[in-house]
């Protein structure tokens, strides 16, 4: 599925926000961990953009599944 890049988030700044790594974004959508994120191909490039709902399943899953490095 297509989507605007200008409507919604990119996989970093997800990251940022919910506080984790980008290579942790792509290992839960690896394993099937959270939905498919719609991209958009620019230039040949396929981006993800994350929606709103989208970051708020990665919030949400984060939460309940995610341990912090202990300091």
């Amino acid at each position: 599925m297509i989507a605007n890049i200008h409507s919604g988030y990119s996989t970093s700044q997800v990251a940022k926000l919910i506080k984790v790594s980008t290579k942790t974004l792509y290992r839960w959508l690896e394993a099937g961990e959270l939905p498919p994120i719609n991209t958009v191909d620019l230039g040949g490039v396929q981006y993800r953009v994350w929606s709103e709902k989208d970051l708020d399943r990665a919030k949400k899953y984060r939460e309940s599944h995610y341990r912090q490095k202990r300091s």
